[in-house]
């Protein structure tokens, strides 16, 4: 989430009532911004299911398929601080509408892809979209909402978020088994668009528009130097396996190592001039601001290239359909949605203990599932389950307190900035996981010396990101140890 949306309240639009909102009004509004919530939050997990019959009917390859994924993590991330300000400035009704209208359209052109490259494209525009409509959320939520209110409206959220996660797997699942009207994968990008119309007639009616009273500008620039960078140094690690590492390889590599330099020297001179940059570099002078931006890369690393993995080897290397492979999924969104509660709850008192606890648990049922996989052949359903059902219930100690954990070390006047860039780390480190991790897969599955697929490859190729992944996430406690002992209060929830 960003600055605007985490510590600032918000302010009512001139030329609009003062009052918080009530009654009916109030909960078509939240209904309304907890539905692009939830579409963000479903998108990103829904393609991972469909990620095989989308191959097989589009003949992408492996980097494809990671792209697919990736590039909308990664345009959602770069676009999440930029798109609060624009709220904060212009509207947080007006830029929610507009995010969801952008989504509704993107994900149209999703559906209709002729073939991976547009598939890449219009999922990245889909992302930026998303960018645009997610920190609005937040912001509408806290400008409009009195404090009792407020509360009930976060819980909502938590409750939706929990709802998504478990919805993302299967609904993908379905709609890929059902094939409606023949259209296959596609209608997981179809079924956004009539109810992104219905919520935009609603939203019109019932959402206050509201702003905020600061002036200052956007750091487009930043913001695109950054996403700049961090793209040209993805791209030669996802494409290792079609390009290998070639000079054309190490030149774009260095070439996004340079374009991140000069991000950070640019933001350095912005914030020496007053201005407002995307990215403070003063933060990183902050030990517990470092320190949570690299356990945020190695938690949330792990995640994005876990699923993609997994659902790879369920469909091509054990002959599940996409919606068993839901079914085998929602164990682990059933643990998270147990102990997500309990994370919040106990997150003033014991908010590094509970990251600790969760990334290790995690880190146990990667082991878990690595012991039930090794062998090859089908392991069955119920084993595949316990160890899911584990890693959830570490996700939901950990995943919702990162961000309050890491901000009780940073302070106040800062905070906003940090939460803001926190929740852009998080969605790119997933970015940096599908591309490492995934890479690392596909590379395994296609070891033989014609380079096809093998069948028998699937499950060693899932042991080694398994093994991979459980390192990450032990790293990751190691680093968290480091981490303040307690949460911020800061009457929100973090942003996924």
């Amino acid at each position: 989430m960003t600055a605007s949306q985490t510590h600032r309240e918000g302010t009512p639009a001139p030329g609009t009532p003062s009052a918080h909102i009530s009654g009916a009004s109030a909960g078509l509004a939240l209904l309304v911004v907890l539905f692009g919530s939830f579409m963000d939050l479903v998108d990103a997990t829904i393609v991972t299911v469909a990620a095989p019959a989308i191959a097989r009917d589009t003949g992408a390859g492996p980097a494809q398929i990671q792209w697919t994924i990736a590039a909308y993590t990664l345009t959602l991330g770069a676009g999440l601080i930029t798109g609060g300000r624009l709220g904060d400035q212009y509207g947080r009704k007006r830029l929610f509408l507009i995010g969801l209208a952008a989504f509704m359209v993107t994900s149209a052109l999703c559906a209709l892809a002729v073939d991976p490259g547009m598939l890449i494209g219009t999922r990245a525009a889909q992302g930026l979209a998303a960018g645009v409509m997610v920190p609005q959320v937040f912001g509408v939520i806290r400008a409009s909402f009195a404090p009792a209110g407020r509360a009930k409206a976060f819980g909502a959220y938590g409750a939706v978020q929990g709802l998504a996660a478990v919805a993302g797997p299967l609904l993908g699942g379905l709609l890929v088994e059902a094939d409606l009207f023949g259209l296959g994968w596609r209608t997981i990008f179809w079924i956004n668009v009539p109810l992104s119309i219905a919520a935009l007639v609603v939203g019109a009616k019932v959402l206050p528009e509201s702003r905020s009273a600061s002036t200052a500008r956007l750091d487009l620039a930043g913001a695109l130097l950054a996403a700049s960078g961090i793209l040209l140094v993805l791209l030669p690690v996802i494409q290792t396996e079609t390009w290998g590492w070639t000079t054309v390889s190490h030149a774009l590599l260095a070439a996004g190592v340079v374009l991140l330099t000069l991000f950070l020297a640019y933001e350095r001179k912005l914030a020496g001039s007053g201005a407002e940059p995307a990215f403070d570099p003063a933060l990183l002078r902050i030990r517990a601001f470092t320190v949570g931006l690299g356990a945020s890369v190695l938690f949330f690393g792990g995640i994005g290239s876990f699923f993609l993995t997994l659902s790879v080897y369920l469909q091509a290397g054990t002959g599940r359909t996409a919606w068993e492979t839901g079914l085998v999924i929602l164990p682990y969104a059933l643990g998270s949605i147990i102990t997500s509660g309990l994370g919040v709850a106990f997150a003033a008192r014991a908010g590094r203990a509970l990251l600790i606890t969760g990334s290790l648990t995690i880190a146990a049922s990667q082991l878990v599932l690595l012991a039930v996989v090794r062998d090859g052949g089908d392991p069955g359903y119920w084993l595949l389950a316990l160890g899911l059902f584990i890693g959830g219930l570490g996700l939901g100690l950990a995943a919702p307190v990162l961000v309050n954990v890491v901000l009780a070390g940073v302070p106040g006047h800062q905070a906003g900035a940090a939460g803001g860039v926190l929740s852009t780390v998080h969605q790119i480190g997933g970015a940096i996981g599908i591309a490492v991790l995934g890479t690392v897969f596909f590379a395994a599955v296609t070891g033989s010396p014609s380079g096809a697929p093998d069948p028998a490859g699937y499950a060693p190729a899932l042991g080694i990101v398994l093994g991979v992944s459980a390192a990450l996430y032990l790293v990751a406690a190691l680093v968290m140890v480091a981490l303040p002992r307690t949460a911020a209060e800061h009457g929100a929830p973090a942003a996924p």
